[in-house]
């Protein structure tokens, strides 16, 4: 049945209205008033050093206003892109500049003022600083009133150059005695480094990104880690309470570390499995040797028989392991991240009571995926 006209325009209406509400504030009590002092603080010090440094007869403004939006984005939004120095500092000054060269130029105010604002936002794109305080710095510099307009190219060192500076520097100081990261710079992978989030890589958020064609206000990497992190919060629910002692493989070939190379490799080719963990005296894991190992020591013979080549020569010390209770969520940065591909399980007492492999958690995956059909 159709729904009536009347209503549906009411829901639409009704819907379009509530895109105007706000978003739910995430931002912890302590960070707000963290956020707030620390534009009290950036300022009152901007305003004084000013004061100090151009004396109490300059006919210098001391503030202008645009630092009070500069100071929202350093204090309340560090981690934005839009809130980064080069962004602050470059960006007021190029907008300062083509602010004082369009009143100078166009004596219409108004279109003075239109074209100073666009001038600077295409600069800022072009020199990737953009800082939307800047376009109001380029309206001051046309609309400011004559006592702007006798500073001449003056006004974009004093006192937008040094208010900026300034501001700058009481952010940079403020931030790093709260223990907080700014200049914000996200967490790069190092290259060819495996990344925590399977279901994409950066060449894939890039691609995105690029077909939408606008700027974002969040710095790509810290983009691509929350996802990450996301994702692995939506593997763990998805997973539910399936843990390492559900998929794990319980009998376990394993070698003792003055097992001769030999007998290993015998041992891998019998079982056809890719590793053995290597166990010490209380069946603790020791470490590990693959197959990979028996490829990285091919030129010692390691087949010969008498060469006296023993499993602790070339077996990989240095072995994670997980435990039998832990979440099968848990492994999936392991295998994707890190680069293992078996991953020895213990118990409360680190002896060896299993193994997982890429196949187990696969499996583990598939059922339950089976069981949430």
């Amino acid at each position: 049945m159709n729904r009536p006209a009347g209503k549906s325009f009411s829901s639409s209406i009704h819907h379009w209205l509530q895109s105007f509400l706000p978003a739910a504030n995430q931002i912890s009590v302590v960070e707000r008033l963290r956020s707030s002092i620390g534009a009290l603080v950036g300022i009152a010090v901007t305003g004084l050093i000013t004061h100090l440094v151009l004396g109490q007869t300059s006919d210098l403004p001391l503030l202008v206003a645009p630092m009070g939006a500069s100071a929202v984005l350093l204090f309340g939004v560090p981690a934005s892109p839009l809130a980064q120095p080069w962004s602050l500092f470059g960006g007021n000054l190029i907008s300062a500049l083509v602010g004082v060269s369009c009143a100078r130029w166009i004596a219409d105010p108004v279109a003075a003022a239109s074209v100073a604002v666009a001038l600077s936002i295409a600069l800022m794109f072009s020199f990737r600083c953009v800082h939307p305080p800047s376009g109001a710095v380029a309206l001051t510099a046309v609309l400011g009133g004559p006592a702007i307009h006798a500073l001449g190219y003056q006004f974009v060192w004093f006192p937008i150059g040094l208010n900026s500076l300034v501001l700058l520097a009481s952010a940079i100081i403020y931030h790093g005695l709260t223990r907080h990261r700014y200049p914000h710079h996200a967490t790069v992978k190092a290259p060819g480094a495996g990344t925590a989030h399977p279901a994409f890589t950066r060449a894939d958020l890039d691609s995105v990104l690029n077909r939408k064609d606008e700027m974002l206000d969040i710095d790509v990497g810290d983009l691509e880690t929350v996802l990450g992190e996301v994702e692995a919060r939506a593997y763990s629910r998805y997973m539910g309470e399936l843990d390492c002692a559900g998929v794990m493989t319980t009998q376990v070939q394993n070698v003792r570390p003055e097992t001769s190379v030999a007998q290993a490799w015998e041992l891998l080719q019998r079982h056809k499995i890719k590793a053995l963990p290597v166990l010490d005296g209380m069946r603790r894991v020791a470490g590990i040797v693959t197959q990979m190992d028996f490829i990285h020591h091919a030129a010692l013979p390691p087949f010969a028989a008498g060469t006296g080549l023993r499993v602790a020569d070339i077996m990989s010390a240095a072995v994670k392991t997980v435990r039998a209770s832990q979440q099968l969520a848990d492994l999936v940065p392991l295998f994707a991240d890190c680069g293992h591909h078996h991953l020895p399980v213990v118990g409360d007492n680190g002896e060896l009571v299993g193994m997982i492999t890429q196949a187990d958690l696969v499996t583990g995956l598939h059922r339950r995926a089976l069981l949430s059909a």
